[in-house]
């Protein structure tokens, strides 16, 4: 028996939701990898690490808060704690690969291709593993043409948003960027739900392992939420995001008044508001005397 399935359970309240929090990670991540790129002097490693995360976590977390309003209204849906968990390492590791790839080796063409691709897959990957950790009385099958656009849009929406990373570098930009990743992000789940059918099992009431949705889901979301609002903190509290590139990306000679040299003689001091020494020495002199020597009074 097919059956009926719904994506939208709680109406517009999950997609929503699922796209303020692609729109979050992927914020922040940029903003973290600009940070890398804005100063030298940075801990390049851990900026890309903590955008990688960033953004792994907003594309998860979108995932399973879209996921808590798919039902199939014939059979209970459960979760495998161990496969979703996996699925969230699948999701940092991927995006951690390309944005390092770009971070190092800069957003030429083959680089774009290469981590774009690399991470796109990876995004893919990250979905199908957490629609494999689904538990239900029935079996899921696919549409392979859906499958394959919903990956084509993984692959593209990884590669802008590599490209955005480390070109991008003001602020309303980058949250326009983000807003974009956002829908990329969303589209690429709904299309890839849009390929689900499910055939239920005829008997009902049978049991299989897993966790309900609201007892696994809202717990685990809760680990990357905290992670992006600290993440969130990190980037709102650092001078050079900010403030922008400013005097945070300047030489440190053209920042701070260069000392005097040893060889340079010190620059004349004044003991009083009125100094004889700067005045002309013809200036200086008596009327008188200056007339007797020019014949003019």
């Amino acid at each position: 028996m097919e059956g009926t399935v719904d994506g939208f359970r709680y109406g517009a309240v999950t997609p929503v939701a699922a796209y303020l929090m692609a729109c979050l990670g992927g914020a922040l991540g940029l903003r973290c990898i600009v940070r890398s790129l804005l100063n030298d002097q940075s801990w390049k490693p851990g900026w890309l690490a903590l955008g990688a995360a960033s953004i792994g976590c907003g594309i998860w977390t979108m995932h399973f808060i879209a996921m808590i309003g798919f039902q199939v209204e014939e059979t209970r849906i459960r979760y495998d704690a161990g496969l979703t968990l996996l699925s969230l390492a699948v999701a940092v590791i991927v995006v951690g690969i390309g944005v390092f790839i770009v971070g190092y080796r800069g957003a030429g063409t083959a680089n774009l291709a290469l981590a774009g691709t690399v991470t796109g897959l990876g995004v893919a990957a990250m979905h199908y593993l957490g629609m494999y950790a689904m538990r239900i009385n029935g079996a899921i099958s696919y549409d392979v043409l859906t499958v394959s656009l919903s990956i084509v849009i993984a692959i593209v929406a990884a590669t802008a948003a590599l490209w955005a990373a480390v070109t991008i570098r003001g602020f309303m930009t980058s949250l326009g960027a983000s807003l974009v990743m956002g829908v990329a992000v969303s589209g690429m789940h709904y299309t890839a739900m849009a390929a689900v059918s499910v055939h239920v099992h005829g008997t009902t009431g049978g049991t299989w392992a897993g966790d309900s949705a609201s007892s696994l889901l809202l717990p685990m979301l809760l680990g990357p939420v905290i992670f992006l609002v600290l993440a969130g903190v990190v980037v709102m509290f650092d001078p050079l995001l900010v403030l922008g590139e400013g005097d945070w990306n300047r030489p440190t000679a053209r920042r701070r008044p260069a000392k005097a040299s040893a060889d340079e003689p010190p620059a004349p001091r004044h003991n009083s508001v009125f100094d004889a020494s700067a005045v002309p020495l013809r200036a200086r002199q008596h009327p008188y005397e200056a007339s007797q020597r020019t014949g003019e009074w």
